[in-house]
């Protein structure tokens, strides 16, 4: 019995979650905020670059894992896996918080991380044209200012998804809690 769990969806659902959790929150209020104010502004963007798919790859399919190793409920007679998700007493509580955090996930890796890239690029061209960084103090070419505005923007939204993603991860770690009472 005591090598039973190995079997089981469960510990490999909770270890995802907390894996999910732990990352989103050491990105998005340790990890990123040290980086801005220790790194100068180029080398920050080289990390994020390469951070940003890994990370909002792990955003956009540990949500997916979870809806299919959600743990069946022998007490009350439910299902494990997407069945248990759909199940009418999980759908506020499992499948909107799941549905929550795999659309903003998706939406910042498939659509925001593109869009902040090309951005950035678009950026990086216009300083060369300008000789002025994005950055440096203003005046900026009016080419940088639309560039640098479009670039706040997209970052804004990108920020409200990861939050989305953040607020929606900790919910569903209340149901597991109310779970395993």
């Amino acid at each position: 019995m005591a090598t039973s769990i190995l079997f089981s969806v469960a510990p490999y659902h909770i270890i995802s979650y907390g894996t999910l959790l732990g990352t989103t929150f050491f990105h998005s209020f340790v990890n990123g905020i040290i980086m801005f104010r220790t790194l100068q502004r180029p080398d920050f963007s080289a990390v994020q670059r390469k951070i940003f798919p890994i990370y909002f790859s792990a955003q956009t399919f540990i949500p997916l894992f979870l809806a299919l190793t959600f743990p069946a409920s022998k007490l009350r007679g439910i299902a494990g896996g997407l069945a248990g998700i759909f199940h009418d007493s999980n759908r506020w509580t499992a499948l909107a918080p799941l549905a929550a955090m795999l659309t903003c996930g998706a939406a910042n890796l498939l659509v925001m991380e593109p869009l902040v890239t090309q951005c950035m690029a678009d950026r990086w061209a216009q300083e060369k044209k300008d000789g002025k960084r994005s950055y440096d103090p203003a005046p900026h070419s009016d080419e940088m200012s639309a560039l640098n505005k479009r670039f706040g923007k997209l970052h804004g939204i990108s920020s409200i998804f990861n939050l989305g993603s953040f607020v929606a991860t900790v919910a569903y770690g209340f149901d597991i809690a109310r779970r395993l009472q």
